[in-house]
């Protein structure tokens, strides 16, 4: 069938026990959040789109500060 599409929801957990683009290895557990979606044509994967949520790894390993921390550090509530 043409134009039917398959939708998988994914979550990974680790921990950061080596480099990740400019970021040293912390040994935090991590856990990353995806949602993928593939088309399918004659039977096989002929197209894929993914979704990560990146800002919620980046602030487990401490790169980027937490919503709530970000807005204690600026006094506002």
């Amino acid at each position: 069938m043409a134009g039917e599409r398959v939708v998988g929801r994914f979550v990974y957990r680790g921990t950061h026990t080596g480099p990740f683009p400019g970021i040293p290895a912390t040994g935090r557990s991590i856990e990353m959040r995806s949602i993928d979606i593939w088309r399918v044509a004659d039977g096989m994967f002929a197209e894929h789109w993914d979704e990560l949520n990146t800002l919620e790894l980046f602030q487990q390993l401490g790169v980027v500060p937490a919503l709530d921390a970000a807005a204690d550090a600026d006094g506002a509530a």
